[in-house]
């Protein structure tokens, strides 16, 4: 005789706090990038202003889409992702950003440095997050992948040869 499994007893790998810890410290990192990101994109003004301008929507968007990948990882392993604004103020390591009007080459330097601090916490976490998860060690190594490429692409901006 067999036994019927319910649905109260599926469930699959769920995630230990040392890993939601991880993915959560990641999340409000991309939200604030994403964040900051808007509001460079709203101030920015000088020289090339149009390519910057249209290269910082690039990365709001790669930032919220990488967040919400995240957030539904952390989902998929039953933890419980906070994305309210007053989590993310308190707990990103990014700096904050600057009011008011800036230039291309000042939002240039901002940016690119949110940038590296977003993939710092991602290495940061990595080692911890991979002997834990391998299958969400590949999302972070995509991200780093394409936020790396979007910080050389704004960087460029600035550059003299």
């Amino acid at each position: 005789m067999s036994t019927r499994r319910t649905e109260t007893d599926i469930q699959g790998y769920q995630a230990p706090t040392a890993l939601s810890d991880s993915l959560q410290r990641v999340l409000v990192d991309l939200i604030e990038l994403a964040l900051q990101g808007k509001q460079a994109h709203w101030n920015v003004v000088g020289t090339n202003f149009r390519d910057l301008h249209l290269q910082l929507d690039e990365l709001v968007d790669f930032a919220r889409e990488g967040g919400d990948t995240i957030a539904e990882r952390m989902r998929a392993l039953d933890a419980v992702p906070d994305g309210r604004s007053d989590t993310v103020a308190g707990a990103t390591t990014l700096p904050e950003f600057p009011a008011y009007e800036r230039s291309t080459a000042d939002v240039v330097e901002l940016i690119t440095t949110r940038i590296y601090a977003v993939v710092d916490t991602m290495r940061g976490v990595h080692d911890s997050v991979d002997a834990e998860d391998p299958s969400t060690a590949d999302i972070l190594h995509q991200l780093i992948d394409g936020l790396e490429k979007l910080a050389w692409l704004i960087k460029s901006e600035n550059r003299k040869v």
